[in-house]
């Protein structure tokens, strides 16, 4: 099965966008992702605690998946807390937020683990800050497999 397969509509036309700019202007739809990350829930902010931290970010994240049901059919919904003084990294979160929340939990599985090559963001930020993003890919699918069963 080839990767843009794998890859669920919302997040195939996220790749498209960055896919159709510069370089430069790849960084720039960057801040805006990073600018719509939608706040924690009251639920997740006054409980800190249950959010999960993702160390190989440069920057403090931490995120949690809620899952509605089990198995492959069950729904995924994502939560993230980034500082504002991490563009980069909230970002990132607001990619895969955009990307993968309100899906099935089979389809977040199905996302390659690397899927954020095809971003095109490897000109524009550093190898270390696109593991970050893998990192965040990780813990969000392992929390999916957990709590769905899938």
């Amino acid at each position: 099965m080839s990767t843009a397969t794998q890859v669920p509509a919302s997040f195939a036309e996220i790749i498209a966008d960055f896919g159709a700019l510069a370089a430069a202007d790849r960084l720039q739809l960057l801040l805006e992702f990073s600018r719509a990350l939608p706040a924690l829930p009251a639920r997740y902010a006054d409980h800190p605690e249950l959010l999960e931290p993702v160390p190989e970010c440069q920057s403090p994240i931490f995120l949690h998946t809620e899952v509605d049901g089990a198995g492959e059919d069950a729904t995924v919904h994502l939560y993230f807390s980034a500082p504002a003084e991490a563009p980069t990294t909230r970002g990132f979160a607001g990619i895969l937020h955009e990307g993968l929340d309100g899906l099935t939990a089979g389809e977040v599985l199905a996302v390659p683990a690397d899927v954020y090559n095809q971003l095109g963001l490897a000109e524009v930020v550093s190898p270390l800050r696109l593991r970050g993003m893998a990192g965040m890919l990780g813990r969000i699918k392992r929390q999916v497999r957990e709590k769905s069963g899938a």
